[in-house]
Order: C-alpha cells, then structure tokens, then sequence
C-alpha cells in the first residue's frame, strides 16, 4: 500500500521522476501493471503501468540506470539487507522502513519538526566512501503526533505522555487483517508498535548536539489498537508539560506553527496542524484529508484530571504516515543541495532553491 502511494504521489511530481521499479524476484520481468493490484482511488497511471520491474538489488544494475533517489518501501527484515547495498552504491536511500529509524547516526526526520538532524547523513560511513546515505521516516502514528507535540515542546516542555492509538487496516498493507478478525471487533496488539512510538518520538523530539541525537527526557505510554477504519490513524492523547500552559497558549502554539522549513515544498500542508473545535472533531472519514493528507488535525482540547490536557490527534497514515512524508523528506534534502539531480529546467531550477 505504501508503494502504491509512493506511485501516486509522485507521478506528476514538479522535482522527481519515476524512472526505475525494483521488488522481489516473485514481480522482477513482470511490467508493473502485472505484478501489482492496484488499490488506490485514482487510476494507475499507464506508463508506470507499462515499466517492467527490476530486480531489488543494485548488483547488475548499470551506474548511469540506477537511480540517484531510491524511495524504499520495504518490510524491516528486507530492508536491514538491501538498504545499505543501495546506499553503498551512492544512491539516496529515502526510506519507510523501520530498520534503520533507531541508528545513532541514520537521520528519523519530519521536516517540520526536525530538519537539523538531517546533518547526520554525513556521518555515514556510505556518505563519505560513495556519496550515499540512508534517511527515514518515523512510524505512522509518530509522525502525527509528534507534529502536535512540537509545539508544545518547543514552548512549554513536556514531562509525560499517554497516548492510545486506533489505527486504520490499511496500516497493515495488502490484504491487511482478515475481514471476519476486524470487522465488528477492536484488535488491542499490533506487533512492535507501541515500542516503536514510545521510542521513535523521544528521537524525534531530541536535540542534536555533537553529532549524536540527545533523546527527549520525557515519559511515554503507548497502546496501540486496531480498528476498523480504511484510512487514517486517531490518537487520544494525555500531556503533562514542564511548564503550565492554559488553553489560549496550547491553541496558539499550534496555531503559529509553521515552520520556515515546512513552507514551498510541493507536498508541504500550509498549516501542519489544524484544530477542529468542534465537539466531535477530527473523524478519519472527514479530516483525513487535510492539507491533501499531509496535516495532522487535533482536536477536542480539554483539561486532563491526571495530566495536565488532553486531545484527539488524527493523521493519514498512509500519506503523511508513510509515502508522503518520505516525499517531503526527499524534497527537503534537494532544497538542500543532499541529491544529485539531473539538469533541470529553469522552472524546476527556479522551485528547488539552494
């Protein structure tokens, strides 16, 4: 699902080009139409349809047909042995997967939140032999939530989280979990993911400094469910800050976050988080969407009894989640000057400045 979102995200893109597909020898010779079932709601573009997949491995490939920017979506297993044969052969290596997220000198990057620890890059061992690296993204509920939680960092500190998450079947890819197991039903276990977001978020928020990452100093609770939802992953969401805030300063802290990175980057939202007001707000169906997917929407802000606030976070986990913000990642890293892109026209030249 998350390559089928790869496809449609960067067909048309104004900066990248789909120029090479590469899977498991199970699709390699197939065209690409063959091999995949296109799940989507718009319509697989014919000449990705008409590509023939590659096999995943830069070994035989021509330097001049291996590309520059590879755009990984791969299980963790697969990814823990191919990743850094790509990156070995120079190729920028702008991953989903989880198997890299937690190595001290492999950037966990959301733009908006902290686009400095992409300086990690050049630490690698790749960077310096081939001019290669790898650089990821966070799980798919960390990154909604650490949008919402950047601000309220930045302004006020935070001591402690609770966070409970309902997460979309399509997190699970294709098929996904069986229809007589969800349907109806709640599924309170998702393999690795509460570590994953207890951990990934204390990278994500913690301050580079010497070339290493300082982890956030803050206690995080994770349960993570399975509910019966296509798209688009809610957390509830419990906070104790550092210091108090009241309900003006939460709003206005997220209301004014718009970071200076964040801004004319094709698949950047204007606004990265938006809160809804109203009583019953965000809901998948209706906000997944917003900023075309790539906003994390909050709302249903209220005083916490344990805690100090409490609120509902929502974000398309397969969009901003996944695909997208390995997008975003790879349009940060050309603004830039990480990727080395062919001669471009004088208008793309003119939206990729130095």
């Amino acid at each position: 699902m998350v390559g089928q979102r790869f496809i449609q995200l960067l067909n048309n893109h104004p900066w990248f080009e789909i120029a090479w597909l590469a899977a498991s020898d199970r699709s390699a010779g197939k065209t690409y139409g063959e091999a995949c079932k296109w799940k989507l709601d718009t319509p697989l573009p014919a000449r990705i349809a008409a590509m023939t997949v590659m096999p995943n491995v830069p070994e035989g490939t021509p330097d001049d047909d291996l590309p520059k920017i590879i755009f990984a979506a791969l299980d963790a297993d697969v990814a823990r042995e191919l990743e850094p044969k790509f990156a070995a052969a120079g190729c920028a290596v702008v991953s989903n997967s989880s198997a890299f997220r937690m190595q001290p000198d492999v950037p966990l990057v959301v733009p908006e939140v902290n686009a400095d620890h992409l300086a990690l890059i050049e630490r690698q061992s790749w960077r310096r032999e081939s001019g290669g690296f790898i650089v990821t993204n966070p799980n798919c509920c960390a990154i909604g939530l650490v949008l919402a939680l950047k601000p309220l960092e930045a302004r006020f500190g935070i001591e402690s989280l609770f966070v409970s998450t309902m997460q979309a079947v399509s997190g699970a890819g294709y098929p996904g979990v069986a229809s007589l197991d969800i349907l109806g039903n709640v599924v309170p276990y998702i393999k690795n993911e509460e570590e994953k977001l207890q951990e990934e978020v204390g990278k994500l928020l913690g301050r580079l400094d010497g070339g290493a990452v300082h982890m956030l100093d803050a206690k995080l609770s994770a349960h993570c469910n399975r509910v019966a939802v296509e798209d688009g992953h809610m957390e509830c969401v419990s906070i104790k800050l550092r210091t108090k805030a009241t309900r003006e300063q939460v709003l206005a802290a997220w209301s004014e976050f718009a970071p200076l990175m964040g801004q004319k980057l094709p698949s950047a939202p204007e606004q990265p988080v938006e809160f809804d007001a109203s009583p019953d707000r965000p809901q998948p169906r209706l906000d997944r969407m917003r900023g075309h997917g790539m906003a994390s929407t909050v709302g249903r802000l209220r005083e916490c009894n344990l805690l100090d606030w409490k609120f509902v976070v929502l974000s398309h986990n397969t969009i901003r989640g996944a695909a997208g913000a390995a997008v975003l990642n790879a349009e940060v890293l050309a603004r830039l000057g990480k990727l080395e892109m062919k001669e471009l026209s004088r208008v793309q030249r003119d939206a990729v400045p130095a």
